[in-house]
């Protein structure tokens, strides 16, 4: 399917300056760390949080919360902003971001805490898709692929920085803290985003928001996450109330695309998900991104359970792993802004960590930790090409009123795809660890504890999910191998005259 034949071409427009594309720059890849460090600074202090509050049971739901929330309002804020503005949008979702960090450090209880953290996950949710949707609106086409890579950056220094962050202000101070940090980089991502963000083009049009279609839109993808969380864990996966859940959810996806067909202006643009290069590029996100998400999550339970390393130390052996993506991206992005034939770097790359992951899946119970740490950084220089060109061509491929909704499903698919392939890797692994280890329980700390009582090593186990790590990295390459190569504007996307106010 084609884009509207209606749409109106693109006009020139002034060219912001250096100095403002700067401080937007700089501010919303503040906001975007606002979001990504929330996702990481947690994890360390659960326990102790658990101990305060005396509610030990319900502390995955400190995460599950802030998942469900932000993941099933990424579509929105997209085609919120497309209407609004990008301004108006991002200011909002940091307001709601800022009110709900007050409310998780003043939360009194575990119930409170995990409300809380349900309301910081609707703002948390449009921080990230917006700042690529606001660089997207500041920058032309070529400019954008050189500043990916700094988005790739920003998750790194979150993925190193955060649970060290929130492990020593939960046990030298208090935990609250981890939330209390939120609001000065929140005010000062505001104050920084409210005056530049002014002089962005606007390219809103008159819509409505199909409220029925993001309803039915947020109930699945809420409904689906719920039985990604509890499934293996909480409830056996063919338990009544697993099968139940993804039924329903399954009729929630069903009844959402027949609104998209029958609607008069469906809450996501038929046009713009029937497009080539958009609908393969995030396909390619949902299997690229989500397999290196997995990975982040599995690959220091490894560390511990096969290399027997501390969890301290098995943060820091995935150091290599994240800092060799930002590289990939952002040589990635670099050559995307100067070359033609822009699909070849993240194709190659994608390649060669197929390759490789297949390698440490055949020798995970045996290679040593310096061999690891060789073959993850190669893993990862691989994905990190892939984060930069999926953004950008989809920003390219589409009109600059859709570039909100388009970018938002890219985010969206990334979460989603992040939070099926973390569960697909789980059930792996508990399967592996079951026919190995005979090992009980339901849980992977349970199977884990199990097979170490019993002396077994589970190399064999994350074999299996290093095997399904490289078929999802084989399926983002083929994903991208039909995308659409469309040559890249250099020219800044169109606007009309007006300032946002």
């Amino acid at each position: 399917m084609t884009m509207d034949a209606t749409l109106s071409p693109p006009q020139a427009r002034a060219e912001l300056d250096d100095a403002t594309k700067r401080t937007i720059v700089f501010g919303v890849l503040l906001a975007m760390l606002l979001a990504a460090l929330d996702q990481t600074i947690v994890a360390t202090a659960l326990p102790t949080i658990g101990r305060d509050l005396g509610d030990l049971q319900n502390l995955s739901w400190i995460v599950t919360a802030y998942l469900l929330s932000s993941t099933a309002v990424t579509p929105l804020y997209g085609k919120v902003s497309d209407i609004y503005g990008r301004r108006t949008t991002l200011l909002t979702a940091i307001g709601i971001f800022i009110l709900g960090s007050i409310a998780c450090a003043l939360a009194p209880s575990m119930l409170a805490l995990i409300i809380a953290r349900f309301v910081q996950g609707l703002g948390g949710g449009g921080l990230i898709s917006l700042a690529h949707t606001i660089i997207g609106d500041a920058m032309s086409p070529k400019e954008r692929a050189r500043y990916m890579g700094y988005f790739g950056a920003v998750f790194a220094l979150s993925s190193m920085a955060g649970p060290v962050l929130g492990g020593v202000l939960s046990q030298a101070f208090h935990w609250s803290l981890i939330f209390w940090i939120n609001i000065p980089l929140g005010l000062l991502a505001f104050a920084m985003t409210a005056n530049a963000l002014r002089k962005l083009p606007r390219h809103e049009r008159p819509h409505r928001i199909d409220a029925i279609g993001a309803l039915l839109l947020v109930l699945a993808s809420v409904l689906l996450l719920l039985a990604l969380s509890w499934g293996g864990v909480t409830y056996a996966w063919d338990s009544p109330t697993i099968l139940g859940i993804i039924a329903a959810s399954i009729v929630a996806w069903v009844l959402f695309v027949i609104r998209l067909l029958t609607a008069p202006e469906p809450f996501l643009p038929l046009g713009v998900l029937g497009d080539k290069v958009v609908a393969y590029a995030t396909l390619a996100g949902f299997f690229g991104i989500g397999t290196m998400v997995g990975l982040s999550i599995y690959l220091p339970l490894f560390f511990q359970s096969v290399l027997h390393l501390t969890a301290g130390a098995s943060g820091v052996a995935l150091i290599p792993l994240s800092i060799c993506t930002v590289i990939g991206a952002q040589f990635s992005g670099r050559v995307m802004a100067r070359v033609e034939h822009y699909k070849r770097t993240p194709l190659i790359g994608l390649g060669v960590a197929a390759v490789t992951t297949g390698i440490l899946a055949v020798v995970s119970h045996s290679a040593s930790l310096i061999e690891i740490e060789v073959l993850l950084s190669i893993i990862g220089l691989g994905l990190g090409t892939l984060f930069p060109v999926t953004i950008v061509a989809v920003q390219n491929a589409v009109p600059p009123h859709h570039m909100g909704s388009a970018t938002a499903t890219v985010n969206f698919m990334r979460s989603l795809g992040s939070a099926i392939i973390v569960a697909t890797f789980g059930a792996i692994f508990l399967g592996g660890v079951g026919a190995i280890a005979g090992a009980s329980g339901t849980s992977v700390e349970e199977k884990i504890a199990s097979a170490t009582a019993a002396g077994v090593s589970l190399g064999g186990a994350f074999s299996g999910v290093f095997t399904a790590a490289a078929i999802g990295i084989l399926a983002a390459f083929v994903l991208l191998l039909l995308m659409e190569q469309r040559p890249i504007r250099g020219q800044a996307p169109a606007t009309s005259s007006a300032l946002e106010l």
